[in-house]
This record gives structure tokens, C-alpha cells and sequence, in this order.
């Protein structure tokens, strides 16, 4: 009679030793948290699979490590090489997107978000409403645009008094203030603080394309991969309230070259908004309106709760 019983595995029949993995990973101290437990375990074995099965070899390990180290060198308050790096392979924008799908399942979602950018930079100036953040010094050939707006709860649509809209753009070189040593500090930044209507608006300028930085790590990942740095025109926003969800987004010039093809992969549909040509404002030549609508804490600790009940549950 011919035995139909599993085979035992043998290690001899491997080519790499196949309890490796699993013994790094038990190695693991019984005081590490289960968060910390079940990231590292997951992180390590996709990391030796993938050495396994493409045959790293220390030389292209290397590479990898050094160009780590270099993405650390190069990092400091004003520029973070190594999230830039991210973000070129699409980490970032993925782990935004599952970010945000965990914190929101209603049909009337908060405002999407969208990655943080290497370039953001702490304590940006506090401004009045209807402040401007140009520095005509050096900012005049921009089309200067008027944007306003609103930031309410989403799941009632009650205005929020006293959120801070934290915003921060290019200038029409295409380079950030912290980049440019011809810029004021600070250039095209601001921090504005909605009234009782929840309503805020300032004046900055319509923003262009313009290319990562490409003299680093993340530059020489991309020209391997021959791709181009190029990211379309965009806005950041930073939006916090008292008892809300912060959310990291930006929105996008729909005319924009790169918007069907960004170097980060961060657009997304309703992020994209029209710019509107503004007559009657000599300060304006377009019009930028835009609502936020945040989630609260309670709300998005429900989401969360449901949305880990449907995965259990296999819906």
C-alpha cells in the first residue's frame, strides 16, 4: 500500500535554511508589546522573503543600507530625506490611504487626506483672516489667489470655531522658503484660525509643478527606476480642532501638468478643485474656495470599532 501522508520537511531539501526566519523573529522579548510583536514579525518576514526569493546579495544589500544612511545624513528640520524616499515608492501615500479608510466608513466622509511632505515645518506664523502669505518681495509674478472657506464636523455639518488651518505651498519657482535662500523665512506660510462659522480665508498664490529633490537618495531610487521627480500643482493643509481628528491633506490644480501621473502617487479625486478667475479684488486674480469637514474623536473611534467588526466578522 502506497502512503498518501504529508511529507515531514526536511532542511536538506531547502536552499536557505527554512527555520531562520522563525527563529529571528521568536527572538522577540516577552515585555514587547503585541503591537510591536505583530509589526515586526510581518516586517521581518516580508523582508526575508524578499531577500530569498530575488537572491540579495551583500553587495545589493549594501546599496539599500547606505542609501539609508545617506537619506539620514541629508535630514534635518527642513528636510526629511528618508519620508521623501517613502514617498517616491509609495509608501506614504499607502499608508495614508489605509490610515483613512480605517478612520472613516460613513457615506458623508471627512475631507481626504494626503501625505505630509518632507517640507513642512513647525510653528508657521499665526495670521489673521485675510492675511496674505506672499512675500511680494520676491513672490509678485504669481497669480495671487483669494481662498475661503469653512471647516465643519462631517457627521453633523455644525461649523468648528477655533480650528487652525495650517497652510503652506511653493513659490513660483518651485521651491519651498527652507530651499530658497532668496525667500523670507516663513514665505508662504501661515496658520489661520476659523471664526464663529467655522469660516477662514487668506491669500496665497495659485501653485505650480515642480520636481522633488532628486540630489539625494530618493533622486538617484528614481533615476534607477527612470522615472521623473515631478509632482503637480498642490496646497498643503494641516487642519486641527479641539476634540477632532487632525487631518494632513492637499489639494490640487485640475489644469496642473502631473495630475494623472504624480512622483508620490498622493491625488486623489476629491482633492482635485478648479481655480476661478476673481474680478472686483485688486489683490486676486482667482478664487479658491474649500470646505474641510473633520471627524471627531468619538466619531472615529466608532468607525474604527465597526470596521473591525466587519473584518471579523468576514463582511
Amino acid at each position: 500500500m502506497v502512503s498518501h501522508a504529508p511529507a515531514v520537511p526536511n532542511s536538506k531539501e531547502h536552499k536557505y535554511n527554512p527555520e531562520f526566519t522563525a527563529a529571528v523573529i521568536n527572538a522577540t522579548g516577552p515585555k514587547a508589546t503585541p503591537r510591536v510583536r505583530q509589526l515586526t514579525a510581518g516586517l521581518i518576514n516580508h523582508l526575508h522573503d524578499f531577500a530569498r526569493e530575488n537572491e540579495l546579495t551583500v553587495d545589493e544589500w549594501m546599496v539599500g543600507v547606505e542609501l539609508m544612511n545617506a537619506a539620514g545624513r541629508m535630514s534635518t528640520d527642513k528636510r526629511n530625506e528618508g519620508q521623501l524616499v517613502c514617498d517616491i515608492l509609495g509608501l506614504e501615500s499607502l499608508v495614508d490611504e489605509i490610515t483613512y479608510k480605517l478612520a472613516s466608513t460613513a457615506a458623508d466622509e471627512p475631507t481626504a487626506t494626503a501625505i505630509l511632505g518632507p517640507f513642512y515645518r513647525h510653528n508657521a506664523p499665526r495670521l489673521p483672516n485675510g492675511s496674505c502669505i506672499v512675500s511680494d518681495a520676491v513672490n509678485a509674478q504669481g497669480d495671487r489667489t483669494w481662498m475661503h472657506g469653512t471647516v465643519s464636523d462631517f457627521a453633523t455639518g455644525n461649523p468648528i470655531e477655533g480650528a487652525v488651518v495650517d497652510v503652506w505651498h511653493t513659490a513660483p519657482n518651485g521651491l519651498y522658503e527652507q530651499q530658497d535662500p532668496d525667500q523670507p523665512e516663513m514665505n508662504l506660510r501661515g496658520r489661520f484660525t476659523t471664526g464663529k462659522g467655522g469660516e477662514y480665508d487668506f491669500y496665497c498664490l495659485r501653485p505650480v509643478p515642480y520636481p522633488i529633490p532628486f540630489d539625494g537618495p530618493a533622486g538617484k531610487v528614481l533615476q534607477a527606476l527612470d522615472r521623473h521627480p515631478f509632482r503637480p500643482a498642490h496646497i498643503h493643509f494641516l487642519i486641527t480642532a479641539p476634540g477632532y481628528k487632525p487631518i494632513v491633506t492637499q489639494i490640487f490644480d485640475r489644469k496642473s501638468k502631473y495630475i494623472d501621473d504624480d512622483s508620490v502617487f498622493a491625488v486623489k479625486d476629491s482633492l482635485i478643485v478648479d481655480f476661478l478667475p476673481f474680478h472686483g479684488d485688486p489683490r486676486a486674480d482667482f478664487e479658491l474656495p474649500y470646505d474641510f469637514k473633520l471627524a471627531s474623536f468619538e466619531d472615529a473611534k466608532m468607525s474604527s470599532v465597526v470596521g473591525a467588526t466587519e473584518q471579523s466578522s468576514g463582511s
